[in-house]
């Protein structure tokens, strides 16, 4: 098996690992607020797409039973993933309101700049 094949053959968990190593770069990397709940919500993304691929099964089809077919494709991880995508979409919603927050105490949403205020008696 040549690289490249390995490479296609495992095309999703590359991007799984790109998605996963750019949003925590965002997380760690910058002190911006947002740029941090973006990063997060990218991370949290690529962790739906690594649930979804573990729960492909090739050559099988939906639980739905049917003359001919012996494989099909276990439902239970796809329910928690859309699951957890309306948790995700909610955490994201109340990250965001606490950077509002967090803007209007301090004027501002950069790290360095808000833990100076913090520590000042």
């Amino acid at each position: 098996m040549a690289l490249t094949d390995a490479i296609a053959a495992h095309f999703n968990y590359w991007i799984v690992i790109i998605l996963m190593m750019t949003g925590f770069y965002l997380v760690i990397a910058h002190p911006n607020k947002i740029n941090k709940l973006i990063g997060l919500t990218i991370f949290q993304t690529s962790v739906f797409i690594l649930y979804i691929s573990f729960a492909y099964v090739r050559g099988a089809t939906a639980p739905i039973i049917v003359e001919g077919w012996d494989d099909y494709v276990n439902p239970l991880p796809h329910v928690l993933i859309l699951t957890a995508i309306v948790v995700g979409i909610a955490t994201t919603a109340v990250g965001l309101a606490l950077v509002v927050r967090i803007h209007r105490a301090f004027g501002t949403i950069d790290e360095d700049e808000i833990q100076p205020l913090l520590t000042d008696p």
